[in-house]
């Protein structure tokens, strides 16, 4: 990209007086096609940058993902055999289990609550019902 160096009052005010009203299009659209292929350069960066901070910060969720998982699993063994020198540790195993199907089934319903109140695009369907008839494609107005 090419830095033009802006010219002085005098010389535009000339240029305008002599140049065809072509030619004065023509550097305009040049001029706007420059711009325009700067702020694609310039989005194009910053898109990049903010992908590869978000690919970082995913990554380091999955990381905690991953290590709030063996937490748990571990915590869970702890449990087992805390209630292992209690009662057998056949039985200890199974309470825990059942503690465990009662925390998914109390966040699956919660979580199909959820998505049950889910409506979808209820802007968009009013905006759409909006248009007028002669702008819905394939439909013969009378």
């Amino acid at each position: 990209m090419s830095s033009q160096i802006p010219e002085s009052p005098g010389v535009a005010h000339q240029k305008a007086e002599t140049a065809s009203l072509g030619d004065l299009l023509g550097d305009v659209t040049r001029d706007l096609s420059t711009l325009m292929r700067q702020e694609v350069d310039l989005a194009k960066a910053e898109l990049k940058q903010s992908a590869t901070r978000a690919g970082k910060g995913g990554g380091m969720l999955a990381g905690a993902g991953v290590a709030g998982h063996f937490v748990l699993l571990f915590l869970s063994l702890a449990l087992m055999f805390g209630l292992g020198a209690l009662m057998p540790l056949g039985w200890a195993a199974v309470i825990v289990a059942v503690i465990w199907a009662i925390a998914a089934a109390v966040l699956a319903s919660i979580g199909r609550k959820n998505l049950e109140e889910i409506k979808g695009l209820p802007q968009t369907g009013e905006t759409l019902a909006e248009i007028p008839p002669t702008l819905k494609p394939g439909e013969v107005n009378r």
